[in-house]
C-alpha cells in the first residue's frame, strides 16, 4: 500500500510569485491522517522559482526540465515520479482552501468508480470557470458554442453540450471532461491509460486526458462543495499583449485541431470532417490577418 496518499504536480513556468502563493495555499492545507507530497516541475524558467522552492519549500521535490517543452510534457516527469494513490494536476495559478485536499481525497475514497475528479474552480470575479465543467468537444458541442447558443440558453441540453450547463452546478455529477487546472486522478487511471499525450503542447491534453478516462469506462466526476481559486486569465490567450494573445490562441486551434484528428476523424462522416477542418483553416487564416 502507499504510504502517501496524494501527489501534487505543479507545472511552473516564470510563475515565481504564483508558485508561491499556490505551495503556501497548500502548505495550510488541513489534512487529517491523509499524507501528501508536492512535486514542482520547472519549464527552465529565468526567474528563479526553483532556488525559491528549494529555500522556502525544502520539502517539495524540485525537477527541471530542458527547455520549455509544453503543459504535457511538463507535467509528465511530475506524474512518472509521483508516488501516491492519487495524483493532483493543480495549476500554479490557484490558491486551495485549507479543507480542499482532504475532501477531494475523502470524495475519490468514497467513489471507486471515479477515475478522475475535479472541484469547482473559482476565477477571480467570483464566477465559476466554465472549463472545469465541460462536455466534449463533439462537433455539434463546438457550433453551438461558438454560435452562441450556448450563451442564449446555457440550460438547454441540446444547445449547452460544450459546458453542461443544463446540469445542476450545486450538486455533485459527472461530467465528460474538466480542466487541468485542478485534475485529480487515480493512480491506477495512469496506470491502465498511460500518461499525458506529448503530442499536444499547450491546450486539448487534458481533453484527451479525460477523453481517455471516459474511453477506459472510468468516471469523471464534479464536485461544487470543494472550491478552489483558480486566477486565469492574467496570461496566455486572454494577455495584454497582442503577439503572446495571438500565438496561444493558435495553440488553442491548433491543438483542438489535433483532438479532433486523433479522437473523431474516423468516427464522423467524411463532410463533417471537411467542414471542421476548414472551419480550423479559416480561424487560422483570420488570427494571422487580424488577430482575431
Amino acid at each position: 500500500m502507499n504510504s502517501i496518499d496524494i501527489s501534487v504536480v505543479i507545472l511552473n513556468f516564470n510563475t515565481l510569485n504564483l508558485t508561491k502563493l499556490c505551495l503556501e495555499s497548500l502548505k495550510r492545507s488541513k489534512l487529517g491522517s491523509y499524507t501528501i507530497e508536492i512535486i514542482v516541475c520547472d519549464n527552465e524558467s529565468t526567474d528563479g522559482t526553483l532556488e525559491m522552492v528549494k529555500k522556502e519549500f525544502p520539502d517539495v521535490v524540485r525537477i527541471q526540465n530542458k527547455g520549455n517543452i509544453g503543459f504535457a510534457a511538463g507535467n509528465n516527469p511530475g506524474i512518472k515520479k509521483a508516488k501516491g494513490r492519487y495524483v493532483l494536476l493543480l495549476n500554479s495559478d490557484t490558491e486551495v482552501e485549507p479543507n480542499a485536499i482532504r475532501s477531494m481525497i475523502e470524495f475519490m475514497d468514497t467513489h471507486p468508480k471515479a477515475g478522475a475528479a475535479t472541484c469547482k474552480l473559482l476565477l477571480m470575479d467570483g464566477t465559476m470557470d466554465p472549463a472545469c465543467h465541460r462536455g466534449l468537444p463533439t462537433p455539434w458541442n463546438a457550433c453551438m458554442y461558438y454560435a452562441k447558443l450556448e450563451k442564449l440558453f446555457p440550460k438547454v441540453q441540446l444547445f449547452s453540450g460544450y459546458h453542461q450547463l443544463y446540469k445542476d452546478l450545486s450538486t455533485m455529477h459527472e461530467v465528460d471532461c474538466i480542466s487541468g487546472a485542478f485534475f485529480l486522478v487515480r493512480r491506477e487511471v495512469v496506470e491502465t491509460i498511460g500518461l499525458l499525450d506529448e503530442d499536444y503542447f499547450m491546450y486539448g491534453e487534458d481533453i484527451d486526458w479525460a477523453y481517455r478516462i471516459k474511453k477506459a469506462d472510468w468516471q469523471i466526476w464534479f464536485n461544487p462543495n470543494v472550491i478552489v481559486l483558480h486566477k486565469k486569465k492574467q496570461s496566455g490567450r486572454s494577455h495584454s499583449n497582442r503577439e503572446r494573445r495571438t500565438r496561444t490562441q493558435t495553440f488553442f486551434i491548433t491543438y483542438n485541431k489535433l483532438f479532433y484528428t486523433k479522437h473523431y476523424e474516423k468516427k464522423y462522416p467524411w463532410f463533417i470532417t471537411w467542414l471542421v477542418y476548414r472551419t480550423f483553416d479559416l480561424q487560422l487564416l483570420l488570427l494571422k490577418l487580424f488577430g482575431i
